[in-house]
């Protein structure tokens, strides 16, 4: 093995590889631009022998949902993203934007909102960072069984306005990803982690 690459060797600890929690002391941090929706901030941080500036967006967490009818399809939605100048097929999803809302509760009501379905049964799928080297969101997708048609319809707008609505087998959905027709990072993430689900 190449001496340089020895240094980058770790130990497995008992439980698993996991993500480990370092919270470099801050020297300064202010918020650069104040956005609508998130903020860009800029943190001036003391790391190694000196200190690094890094920009990001500042982004208040979200929660998607993998909604599995008793056919094993999944909903889909597919909707405009302007910075992608795309029509992609998403999740259900929604920011954490309202104060003291739980995250299970938070999906719970986007999926009302954004496709008029209700489900019995919930339980967290996976949470992951989204971009860690560009925001600090992170995203929790919970699977959703037991599905019914929600109560209420709710008027939506602006690009929510021609939400396109599928229900499709998981296992399309896995090949969409796997063959590089599907791009969506949560999306990708929510199905593979519910095939994994299901199988196990």
């Amino acid at each position: 093995m190449p001496e340089s690459s020895a240094a980058l060797l770790v130990e497995m600890p008992e439980a698993g590889l996991r993500d480990e929690p370092f919270e470099p002391a801050a020297v300064n941090s202010d918020v650069v631009y104040k956005g609508w929706v998130w903020d860009v901030r800029s943190d001036r941080l003391a790391y190694g022998d000196g200190e690094i500036t890094r920009e990001y967006v500042d982004h208040p967490g979200a929660v998607a949902v993998l909604a599995l009818d008793d056919d094993g399809r999944v909903l889909l939605i597919q909707q405009y993203r302007h910075p992608i100048r795309h029509r992609d097929w998403e999740l259900p999803a929604g920011l954490l934007d309202i104060a003291g809302e739980e995250p299970m509760v938070a999906a719970q009501r986007e999926l009302a909102e954004e496709a008029d379905i209700v489900a019995r049964h919930w339980e967290l799928l996976v949470s992951t960072w989204t971009t860690p080297g560009g925001n600090n969101e992170m995203i929790h997708i919970y699977l959703a069984t037991g599905i019914d048609s929600a109560a209420a319809v709710y008027e939506r707008s602006d690009e929510e306005a021609d939400i396109r609505v599928e229900w499709v087998a998981l296992s399309d959905v896995v090949d969409g990803v796997l063959a590089g027709r599907l791009h969506n990072g949560i999306l990708s993430i929510g199905a593979l982690a519910a095939e994994r689900r299901l199988r196990s």
